[in-house]
Protein backbone atom coordinates (compact mmCIF):
# COMPACT_ATOMS: atom_id res chain seq x y z
CA UNK A 1 0.00 0.00 0.00
CA UNK A 2 0.86 3.38 -0.98
CA UNK A 3 2.15 5.49 2.29
CA UNK A 4 1.95 9.12 2.77
CA UNK A 5 5.66 10.98 2.54
CA UNK A 6 6.45 12.93 5.90
CA UNK A 7 6.32 15.58 4.98
CA UNK A 8 2.34 15.46 4.69
CA UNK A 9 0.05 15.74 7.51
CA UNK A 10 -1.12 12.62 9.15
CA UNK A 11 -4.66 11.52 8.38
CA UNK A 12 -4.84 11.71 11.49
CA UNK A 13 -5.10 14.96 11.35
CA UNK A 14 -8.13 15.27 9.34
CA UNK A 15 -10.26 14.41 12.27
CA UNK A 16 -11.87 11.13 12.29
CA UNK A 17 -13.19 9.44 15.12
CA UNK A 18 -14.18 6.40 14.51
CA UNK A 19 -15.97 3.40 15.61
CA UNK A 20 -17.18 0.04 14.84
CA UNK A 21 -20.54 -1.02 16.13
CA UNK A 22 -20.84 -2.87 13.36
CA UNK A 23 -18.52 -5.48 13.93
CA UNK A 24 -19.80 -6.27 17.45
CA UNK A 25 -22.85 -7.71 15.70
CA UNK A 26 -22.33 -11.54 15.33
CA UNK A 27 -20.19 -12.63 13.08
CA UNK A 28 -22.35 -13.61 10.51
CA UNK A 29 -23.26 -10.48 9.91
CA UNK A 30 -20.40 -9.57 7.89
CA UNK A 31 -16.45 -10.51 6.77
CA UNK A 32 -13.38 -9.46 7.11
CA UNK A 33 -12.65 -7.45 4.19
CA UNK A 34 -9.37 -5.56 2.79
CA UNK A 35 -9.11 -2.94 0.47
CA UNK A 36 -7.31 -3.48 -2.97
CA UNK A 37 -4.23 -2.44 -4.07
CA UNK A 38 -4.41 -0.12 -7.07
CA UNK A 39 -1.92 1.60 -9.19
CA UNK A 40 -1.85 4.95 -9.45
CA UNK A 41 -4.59 6.38 -7.05
CA UNK A 42 -5.22 10.34 -7.96
CA UNK A 43 -8.17 12.74 -6.46
CA UNK A 44 -11.29 12.94 -9.09
CA UNK A 45 -13.24 14.53 -6.71
CA UNK A 46 -13.49 15.51 -2.55
CA UNK A 47 -16.57 16.74 -1.31
CA UNK A 48 -15.40 19.63 1.01
CA UNK A 49 -18.63 20.89 2.28
CA UNK A 50 -19.63 17.55 3.23
CA UNK A 51 -16.48 17.28 4.79
CA UNK A 52 -17.03 20.07 7.40
CA UNK A 53 -20.06 18.97 8.20
CA UNK A 54 -18.57 15.85 8.86
CA UNK A 55 -15.73 17.70 11.55
CA UNK A 56 -12.90 17.13 8.72
CA UNK A 57 -10.62 18.92 7.05
CA UNK A 58 -9.31 17.43 4.14
CA UNK A 59 -7.22 20.18 3.59
CA UNK A 60 -5.01 18.42 6.05
CA UNK A 61 -3.56 16.03 3.39
CA UNK A 62 -1.67 16.57 -0.06
CA UNK A 63 -3.36 15.63 -2.81
CA UNK A 64 -1.58 12.38 -3.33
CA UNK A 65 -2.13 11.45 0.27
CA UNK A 66 -5.90 12.08 0.27
CA UNK A 67 -5.99 9.66 -3.36
CA UNK A 68 -4.53 6.98 -0.83
CA UNK A 69 -6.66 6.97 1.72
CA UNK A 70 -9.96 7.51 -0.24
CA UNK A 71 -8.62 4.51 -2.49
CA UNK A 72 -8.35 2.34 0.61
CA UNK A 73 -4.47 2.44 0.30
CA UNK A 74 -3.64 3.74 3.66
CA UNK A 75 -6.50 3.77 6.61
CA UNK A 76 -7.85 5.95 9.16
CA UNK A 77 -6.70 5.15 12.90
CA UNK A 78 -9.33 3.22 14.32
CA UNK A 79 -10.91 1.28 11.23
CA UNK A 80 -11.70 -2.08 11.06
CA UNK A 81 -12.82 -3.11 7.91
CA UNK A 82 -15.66 -5.13 6.56
CA UNK A 83 -18.04 -6.63 4.20
CA UNK A 84 -21.81 -6.93 5.11
CA UNK A 85 -23.94 -9.67 4.56
CA UNK A 86 -27.10 -8.88 3.01
CA UNK A 87 -29.88 -10.86 0.88
CA UNK A 88 -32.10 -9.37 -1.51
CA UNK A 89 -35.02 -9.19 -4.01
CA UNK A 90 -33.54 -8.51 -7.20
CA UNK A 91 -36.56 -7.51 -9.58
CA UNK A 92 -38.89 -9.90 -7.54
CA UNK A 93 -36.25 -13.13 -7.31
CA UNK A 94 -34.48 -13.83 -3.32
CA UNK A 95 -31.01 -14.10 -3.71
CA UNK A 96 -28.22 -14.38 -0.72
CA UNK A 97 -26.14 -11.57 -1.35
CA UNK A 98 -23.26 -9.34 0.73
CA UNK A 99 -20.87 -6.25 -0.35
CA UNK A 100 -19.82 -7.49 -3.48
CA UNK A 101 -17.31 -4.63 -3.69
CA UNK A 102 -18.03 -2.28 -1.33
CA UNK A 103 -15.91 -1.81 2.02
CA UNK A 104 -17.33 -0.54 5.16
CA UNK A 105 -14.12 1.09 7.34
CA UNK A 106 -16.31 1.67 10.13
CA UNK A 107 -18.32 4.71 11.96
CA UNK A 108 -17.04 8.39 11.96
CA UNK A 109 -18.48 10.27 14.55
CA UNK A 110 -19.24 13.91 13.98
CA UNK A 111 -19.03 16.68 16.14
CA UNK A 112 -22.84 16.41 16.78
CA UNK A 113 -22.67 12.91 18.21
CA UNK A 114 -23.78 11.21 14.78
CA UNK A 115 -22.36 8.24 13.99
CA UNK A 116 -22.39 7.78 10.02
CA UNK A 117 -20.80 5.15 8.09
CA UNK A 118 -18.13 4.97 6.04
CA UNK A 119 -17.83 2.79 3.14
CA UNK A 120 -15.48 2.46 0.10
CA UNK A 121 -17.68 1.45 -2.72
CA UNK A 122 -15.68 -0.37 -5.90
CA UNK A 123 -12.51 -1.02 -3.02
CA UNK A 124 -11.95 -4.61 -4.48
CA UNK A 125 -13.32 -8.28 -4.12
CA UNK A 126 -14.56 -9.49 -0.42
CA UNK A 127 -15.90 -12.71 0.50
CA UNK A 128 -19.69 -11.48 -0.87
CA UNK A 129 -18.23 -10.76 -4.49
CA UNK A 130 -19.50 -14.09 -6.76
CA UNK A 131 -17.23 -14.26 -8.97
CA UNK A 132 -17.16 -10.21 -9.80
CA UNK A 133 -14.12 -7.90 -9.85
CA UNK A 134 -14.77 -5.80 -6.82
CA UNK A 135 -14.34 -2.90 -8.84
CA UNK A 136 -16.25 0.60 -9.84
CA UNK A 137 -16.20 2.51 -13.16
CA UNK A 138 -15.19 6.30 -13.14
CA UNK A 139 -18.53 7.08 -14.76
CA UNK A 140 -20.99 5.08 -12.55
CA UNK A 141 -19.25 6.70 -9.06
CA UNK A 142 -19.12 10.27 -10.57
CA UNK A 143 -22.99 9.46 -11.43
CA UNK A 144 -23.63 8.22 -7.29
CA UNK A 145 -21.79 11.37 -7.09
CA UNK A 146 -23.82 14.24 -8.52
CA UNK A 147 -26.90 12.93 -8.30
CA UNK A 148 -27.02 11.71 -4.50
CA UNK A 149 -25.43 15.72 -3.56
CA UNK A 150 -28.12 16.89 -5.79
CA UNK A 151 -30.98 15.05 -3.84
CA UNK A 152 -28.82 16.42 -1.05
CA UNK A 153 -29.94 19.97 -2.01
CA UNK A 154 -32.90 19.05 -2.53
CA UNK A 155 -33.84 18.30 0.89
CA UNK A 156 -34.35 14.55 0.30
CA UNK A 157 -32.89 12.08 2.66
CA UNK A 158 -30.24 10.46 0.64
CA UNK A 159 -26.69 8.87 1.70
CA UNK A 160 -23.31 11.29 0.83
CA UNK A 161 -20.34 11.13 -1.92
CA UNK A 162 -17.78 12.19 0.03
CA UNK A 163 -14.72 11.54 -2.69
CA UNK A 164 -14.51 9.86 -6.07
CA UNK A 165 -10.56 9.09 -7.03
CA UNK A 166 -9.33 6.95 -9.88
CA UNK A 167 -7.32 4.03 -9.36
CA UNK A 168 -4.70 3.94 -12.58
CA UNK A 169 -6.38 0.87 -13.87
CA UNK A 170 -8.95 -0.06 -15.77
CA UNK A 171 -12.32 -2.20 -15.49
CA UNK A 172 -13.96 -4.10 -17.93
CA UNK A 173 -17.90 -3.86 -18.55
CA UNK A 174 -18.72 -3.51 -22.41
CA UNK A 175 -15.51 -1.97 -22.85
CA UNK A 176 -12.92 -1.13 -20.95
CA UNK A 177 -13.43 1.55 -18.56
CA UNK A 178 -11.28 3.63 -16.26
CA UNK A 179 -11.56 1.98 -12.40
CA UNK A 180 -12.41 4.43 -9.40
CA UNK A 181 -13.43 4.56 -5.57
CA UNK A 182 -16.52 6.26 -4.41
CA UNK A 183 -16.83 7.08 -0.39
CA UNK A 184 -19.76 6.70 0.77
CA UNK A 185 -21.48 8.28 3.92
CA UNK A 186 -24.67 6.89 5.16
CA UNK A 187 -26.52 6.92 8.35
CA UNK A 188 -25.71 3.46 7.91
CA UNK A 189 -25.90 0.64 5.36
CA UNK A 190 -28.38 -1.81 7.18
CA UNK A 191 -30.90 -2.74 4.10
CA UNK A 192 -34.50 -4.45 4.20
CA UNK A 193 -32.11 -7.07 2.56
CA UNK A 194 -29.39 -7.30 5.80
CA UNK A 195 -32.64 -9.07 7.60
CA UNK A 196 -33.68 -10.96 5.18
CA UNK A 197 -29.98 -12.71 5.27
CA UNK A 198 -30.73 -13.40 8.66
CA UNK A 199 -33.63 -14.11 7.96
CA UNK A 200 -33.37 -16.84 5.58
CA UNK A 201 -30.86 -18.52 7.55
CA UNK A 202 -33.67 -18.77 10.07
CA UNK A 203 -30.82 -17.36 12.80
CA UNK A 204 -33.81 -15.68 15.34
CA UNK A 205 -30.95 -15.05 17.98
CA UNK A 206 -29.05 -12.79 15.38
CA UNK A 207 -32.05 -11.34 13.88
CA UNK A 208 -32.98 -9.75 17.24
CA UNK A 209 -29.68 -8.78 17.98
CA UNK A 210 -30.29 -6.60 14.89
CA UNK A 211 -33.14 -5.45 15.15
CA UNK A 212 -32.65 -4.38 18.68
CA UNK A 213 -28.94 -2.75 17.13
CA UNK A 214 -31.17 -0.60 14.10
CA UNK A 215 -33.81 0.48 16.36
CA UNK A 216 -30.68 1.90 19.10
CA UNK A 217 -28.93 3.49 16.05
CA UNK A 218 -32.23 4.91 13.85
CA UNK A 219 -35.12 5.10 16.18
CA UNK A 220 -33.81 5.00 20.04
CA UNK A 221 -36.84 6.40 21.02
CA UNK A 222 -38.21 3.39 20.81
CA UNK A 223 -35.57 1.25 22.78
CA UNK A 224 -38.10 0.84 25.41
CA UNK A 225 -41.61 0.73 24.05
CA UNK A 226 -43.60 -1.97 24.89
CA UNK A 227 -44.54 -3.58 21.61
CA UNK A 228 -40.93 -2.22 19.96
CA UNK A 229 -40.67 -4.54 17.05
CA UNK A 230 -44.03 -3.30 16.18
CA UNK A 231 -43.15 0.25 16.69
CA UNK A 232 -40.07 -0.15 14.53
CA UNK A 233 -42.56 -1.63 11.41
CA UNK A 234 -44.49 1.00 11.43
CA UNK A 235 -41.29 3.26 11.98
CA UNK A 236 -39.42 2.14 8.83
CA UNK A 237 -42.69 2.27 6.88
CA UNK A 238 -43.72 5.57 8.28
CA UNK A 239 -40.17 6.88 6.72
CA UNK A 240 -40.24 4.92 3.70
CA UNK A 241 -43.53 6.65 2.74
CA UNK A 242 -42.39 9.80 3.06
CA UNK A 243 -39.24 9.27 1.47
CA UNK A 244 -41.00 7.72 -1.57
CA UNK A 245 -43.67 10.57 -1.48
CA UNK A 246 -40.73 13.14 -1.92
CA UNK A 247 -39.03 11.59 -4.84
CA UNK A 248 -42.20 11.00 -6.56
CA UNK A 249 -42.63 15.54 -5.82
CA UNK A 250 -39.44 15.82 -7.65
CA UNK A 251 -39.86 13.24 -10.60
CA UNK A 252 -37.12 11.25 -9.46
CA UNK A 253 -36.91 7.37 -10.31
CA UNK A 254 -34.43 5.01 -8.84
CA UNK A 255 -34.33 2.33 -11.22
CA UNK A 256 -33.75 -0.66 -9.36
CA UNK A 257 -35.71 -0.90 -6.22
CA UNK A 258 -34.75 -4.23 -4.85
CA UNK A 259 -35.26 -5.04 -1.10
CA UNK A 260 -31.44 -4.65 -0.63
CA UNK A 261 -31.34 -1.35 -2.07
CA UNK A 262 -34.10 -0.12 0.90
CA UNK A 263 -32.17 1.97 3.96
CA UNK A 264 -33.79 0.95 7.31
CA UNK A 265 -32.36 4.41 8.16
CA UNK A 266 -35.11 6.01 5.23
CA UNK A 267 -32.43 7.50 3.33
CA UNK A 268 -31.74 6.75 -0.64
CA UNK A 269 -29.41 4.44 -1.15
CA UNK A 270 -27.60 3.13 -4.58
CA UNK A 271 -27.80 5.30 -7.61
CA UNK A 272 -27.48 3.16 -10.15
CA UNK A 273 -29.58 3.51 -13.09
CA UNK A 274 -31.51 6.48 -11.12
CA UNK A 275 -32.52 9.65 -12.93
CA UNK A 276 -34.95 12.50 -13.06
CA UNK A 277 -38.40 12.59 -15.10
CA UNK A 278 -38.87 14.88 -17.85
CA UNK A 279 -41.83 14.51 -19.28
CA UNK A 280 -44.29 13.30 -16.89
CA UNK A 281 -45.60 10.09 -17.24
CA UNK A 282 -46.12 7.48 -14.91
CA UNK A 283 -45.01 4.64 -16.84
CA UNK A 284 -41.55 6.45 -17.30
CA UNK A 285 -38.67 3.83 -16.80
CA UNK A 286 -34.98 5.07 -17.90
CA UNK A 287 -33.11 1.31 -16.53
CA UNK A 288 -31.98 -0.62 -19.08
CA UNK A 289 -32.27 -3.93 -16.82
CA UNK A 290 -36.07 -2.89 -16.13
CA UNK A 291 -37.74 -4.62 -19.10
CA UNK A 292 -41.23 -5.09 -17.49
CA UNK A 293 -41.40 -1.58 -15.77
CA UNK A 294 -41.14 -3.26 -12.64
CA UNK A 295 -39.79 0.40 -10.84
CA UNK A 296 -41.40 2.65 -13.38
CA UNK A 297 -42.39 5.91 -11.79
CA UNK A 298 -45.84 5.58 -11.11
CA UNK A 299 -44.89 2.19 -9.55
CA UNK A 300 -42.61 3.40 -7.03
CA UNK A 301 -45.19 3.87 -3.62
CA UNK A 302 -46.72 -0.33 -4.86
CA UNK A 303 -43.07 -1.43 -4.75
CA UNK A 304 -41.96 0.14 -1.34
CA UNK A 305 -44.98 -1.45 0.17
CA UNK A 306 -44.18 -4.81 -1.49
CA UNK A 307 -40.28 -4.73 -0.09
CA UNK A 308 -42.02 -3.61 3.37
CA UNK A 309 -43.77 -6.48 2.96
CA UNK A 310 -41.06 -8.71 2.85
CA UNK A 311 -39.06 -6.54 5.66
CA UNK A 312 -42.53 -7.21 7.83
CA UNK A 313 -41.75 -11.10 6.60
CA UNK A 314 -38.49 -11.09 8.58
CA UNK A 315 -39.80 -9.55 11.82
CA UNK A 316 -42.36 -11.64 12.13
CA UNK A 317 -40.76 -14.12 14.81
CA UNK A 318 -40.28 -10.88 16.93
CA UNK A 319 -43.72 -9.44 16.57
CA UNK A 320 -45.57 -12.89 18.11
CA UNK A 321 -44.67 -16.08 19.21
CA UNK A 322 -48.18 -17.21 17.67
CA UNK A 323 -47.49 -17.13 13.93
CA UNK A 324 -50.97 -16.12 13.01
CA UNK A 325 -51.00 -12.95 15.20
CA UNK A 326 -47.82 -11.71 13.96
CA UNK A 327 -48.83 -12.13 11.18
CA UNK A 328 -52.15 -10.20 11.52
CA UNK A 329 -49.79 -7.62 13.42
CA UNK A 330 -47.87 -7.20 10.34
CA UNK A 331 -50.74 -6.83 7.83
CA UNK A 332 -51.99 -4.15 10.25
CA UNK A 333 -48.84 -1.57 9.50
CA UNK A 334 -48.76 -3.03 5.92
CA UNK A 335 -52.51 -2.06 5.69
CA UNK A 336 -51.51 1.59 6.54
CA UNK A 337 -49.01 1.90 4.13
CA UNK A 338 -50.98 3.36 1.58
CA UNK A 339 -52.79 6.34 3.72
CA UNK A 340 -49.18 7.11 4.97
CA UNK A 341 -47.79 7.69 1.60
CA UNK A 342 -50.97 9.26 0.51
CA UNK A 343 -50.70 11.89 3.31
CA UNK A 344 -47.22 12.63 2.68
CA UNK A 345 -47.99 12.90 -1.09
CA UNK A 346 -51.11 15.04 -0.74
CA UNK A 347 -48.85 17.49 1.93
CA UNK A 348 -46.30 18.02 -0.77
CA UNK A 349 -48.38 18.60 -3.61
CA UNK A 350 -50.43 21.00 -1.78
CA UNK A 351 -46.80 22.69 -1.53
CA UNK A 352 -45.99 22.41 -5.04
CA UNK A 353 -49.34 24.35 -5.29
CA UNK A 354 -49.37 26.85 -2.91
CA UNK A 355 -52.41 25.62 -0.92
CA UNK A 356 -52.42 26.51 2.41
CA UNK A 357 -55.50 24.98 3.85
CA UNK A 358 -56.95 21.56 3.33
CA UNK A 359 -60.34 21.32 1.21
CA UNK A 360 -61.19 18.03 -0.34
CA UNK A 361 -61.53 19.47 -3.63
CA UNK A 362 -57.17 20.01 -3.62
CA UNK A 363 -57.34 15.84 -4.51
CA UNK A 364 -59.23 16.30 -8.05
CA UNK A 365 -57.21 19.53 -8.77
CA UNK A 366 -54.27 17.92 -8.21
CA UNK A 367 -55.22 14.80 -10.26
CA UNK A 368 -56.29 17.04 -13.02
CA UNK A 369 -53.04 19.13 -13.50
CA UNK A 370 -51.55 15.83 -13.65
CA UNK A 371 -53.98 14.13 -16.23
CA UNK A 372 -53.38 17.35 -18.11
CA UNK A 373 -49.56 17.23 -18.05
CA UNK A 374 -49.67 13.47 -19.34
CA UNK A 375 -51.58 14.24 -22.58
CA UNK A 376 -49.60 17.13 -23.41
CA UNK A 377 -46.25 15.60 -22.68
CA UNK A 378 -45.45 18.41 -20.59
CA UNK A 379 -42.42 18.88 -18.70
CA UNK A 380 -42.94 17.93 -14.86
CA UNK A 381 -40.08 19.84 -13.19
CA UNK A 382 -40.68 23.08 -15.42
CA UNK A 383 -44.59 23.23 -15.21
CA UNK A 384 -44.49 23.21 -11.50
CA UNK A 385 -42.16 26.06 -11.84
CA UNK A 386 -44.18 28.11 -14.42
CA UNK A 387 -46.95 27.47 -12.16
CA UNK A 388 -44.79 29.43 -9.48
CA UNK A 389 -44.30 32.73 -11.11
CA UNK A 390 -46.51 35.88 -11.12
CA UNK A 391 -47.30 35.39 -14.83
CA UNK A 392 -47.38 31.75 -16.31
CA UNK A 393 -44.61 32.18 -20.10
CA UNK A 394 -45.84 32.53 -23.05
CA UNK A 395 -46.24 29.62 -24.88
CA UNK A 396 -49.13 27.37 -27.10
CA UNK A 397 -49.46 24.67 -24.36
CA UNK A 398 -50.58 27.08 -21.41
CA UNK A 399 -53.24 28.49 -23.81
CA UNK A 400 -54.82 25.07 -24.03
CA UNK A 401 -58.45 25.44 -23.01
CA UNK A 402 -58.36 22.31 -21.08
CA UNK A 403 -55.24 23.59 -19.07
CA UNK A 404 -57.11 27.57 -18.76
CA UNK A 405 -60.21 26.10 -17.42
CA UNK A 406 -57.66 24.16 -14.69
CA UNK A 407 -56.04 27.18 -14.07
CA UNK A 408 -58.77 29.57 -13.21
CA UNK A 409 -60.50 26.61 -11.18
CA UNK A 410 -56.97 26.67 -9.19
CA UNK A 411 -56.64 30.35 -8.98
CA UNK A 412 -60.48 30.44 -7.41
CA UNK A 413 -59.13 27.81 -5.20
CA UNK A 414 -55.61 29.87 -4.09
CA UNK A 415 -58.31 33.19 -3.46
CA UNK A 416 -59.95 31.04 -1.06
CA UNK A 417 -57.50 30.42 1.44
CA UNK A 418 -56.92 34.51 1.27
CA UNK A 419 -53.04 35.15 0.99
CA UNK A 420 -51.59 37.63 -0.64
CA UNK A 421 -50.51 36.31 -4.33
CA UNK A 422 -46.39 37.36 -3.60
CA UNK A 423 -46.28 34.78 -0.59
CA UNK A 424 -47.83 32.05 -2.55
CA UNK A 425 -45.69 32.23 -5.09
CA UNK A 426 -42.46 33.05 -3.33
CA UNK A 427 -44.22 29.64 -1.33
CA UNK A 428 -43.87 27.82 -4.38
CA UNK A 429 -40.64 28.90 -5.50
CA UNK A 430 -39.45 27.20 -2.35
CA UNK A 431 -40.18 23.70 -3.11
CA UNK A 432 -40.49 23.28 -7.02
CA UNK A 433 -36.98 23.01 -8.12
CA UNK A 434 -35.65 25.41 -11.08
CA UNK A 435 -33.21 23.00 -11.45
CA UNK A 436 -32.72 18.94 -11.16
CA UNK A 437 -30.12 16.83 -12.76
CA UNK A 438 -31.78 16.90 -16.47
CA UNK A 439 -29.86 13.40 -18.02
CA UNK A 440 -28.40 15.04 -20.70
CA UNK A 441 -26.38 17.17 -18.55
CA UNK A 442 -25.47 14.31 -16.34
CA UNK A 443 -24.53 12.75 -19.55
CA UNK A 444 -22.23 15.42 -20.64
CA UNK A 445 -20.79 16.03 -17.32
CA UNK A 446 -19.58 12.24 -17.48
CA UNK A 447 -18.33 12.00 -20.64
CA UNK A 448 -16.45 15.23 -20.57
CA UNK A 449 -14.50 13.47 -17.12
CA UNK A 450 -13.95 10.50 -18.80
CA UNK A 451 -13.28 10.68 -21.93
CA UNK A 452 -11.46 14.60 -21.79
CA UNK A 453 -10.02 13.76 -18.13
CA UNK A 454 -12.27 17.37 -18.17
CA UNK A 455 -14.09 17.87 -14.48
CA UNK A 456 -14.94 21.75 -15.35
CA UNK A 457 -18.30 20.71 -16.85
CA UNK A 458 -19.13 18.21 -13.61
CA UNK A 459 -18.12 21.05 -11.40
CA UNK A 460 -20.52 23.67 -13.21
CA UNK A 461 -23.42 21.22 -12.99
CA UNK A 462 -22.71 20.18 -9.14
CA UNK A 463 -22.72 24.03 -7.87
CA UNK A 464 -25.65 24.83 -10.12
CA UNK A 465 -27.78 21.84 -8.39
CA UNK A 466 -26.00 22.83 -5.29
CA UNK A 467 -28.92 25.43 -5.18
CA UNK A 468 -32.12 23.92 -6.80
CA UNK A 469 -34.42 26.56 -6.09
CA UNK A 470 -32.75 29.55 -7.32
CA UNK A 471 -32.32 31.28 -10.94
CA UNK A 472 -29.98 32.89 -12.46
CA UNK A 473 -28.19 33.20 -15.86
CA UNK A 474 -26.20 30.07 -14.87
CA UNK A 475 -29.06 28.04 -14.50
CA UNK A 476 -30.94 28.90 -17.73
CA UNK A 477 -29.07 26.18 -19.76
CA UNK A 478 -29.59 23.36 -17.14
CA UNK A 479 -33.71 24.09 -17.32
CA UNK A 480 -33.89 22.81 -20.35
CA UNK A 481 -35.05 19.81 -21.10
CA UNK A 482 -33.56 17.72 -23.64
CA UNK A 483 -35.16 17.45 -27.09
CA UNK A 484 -36.11 13.79 -26.78
CA UNK A 485 -34.91 11.38 -24.15
CA UNK A 486 -37.30 8.42 -24.59
CA UNK A 487 -34.79 6.29 -25.57
CA UNK A 488 -32.65 7.58 -22.87
CA UNK A 489 -31.28 4.39 -21.02
CA UNK A 490 -29.06 4.03 -17.82
CA UNK A 491 -27.28 1.53 -16.77
CA UNK A 492 -26.43 -0.28 -13.13
CA UNK A 493 -22.25 0.40 -13.71
CA UNK A 494 -21.75 -3.54 -12.28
Amino acid sequence: MITPTASDAHISNVGWRFDNTYVRLPDVCFAMAKPATVERPQVSILNHRLAKELGLDLTAMSPETAAALFAGQVLPDGTQPIAQAYAGHQFGVFTMLGDGRAILLGEHRTPHGRLVDIQLKGAGRTQFSRGGDGRAALGPMLREYVISEAMSALGIPTTRSLAVVTTGESVYRTSELKGAVLTRVAASHIRVGTFQYLAARRDEPSLRVLADFAIDRHYPELAEAPRKYFDFLRAVADRQASLIAQWQLVGFIHGVMNTDNMAISGETIDYGPCAFMNIYSPATVFSSIDHAGRYAYGNQPAIAQWNLARFAETLLPLLDPDQEKAIAIALEVLGEFSAMFERYSLAGMRKKLGLQTNEAEDVEIIQSLLDWMQKSKADFTNTFRDLSSEELPVGDRYLDPEFQTWHARWQQRLDRDGLPSTSIYATMRAVNPAVIPRNHRVEEALSAAEDAEDLSVLHRLLAVLSSPYEVSAETAPYQAPPPDDRNYRTFCGT
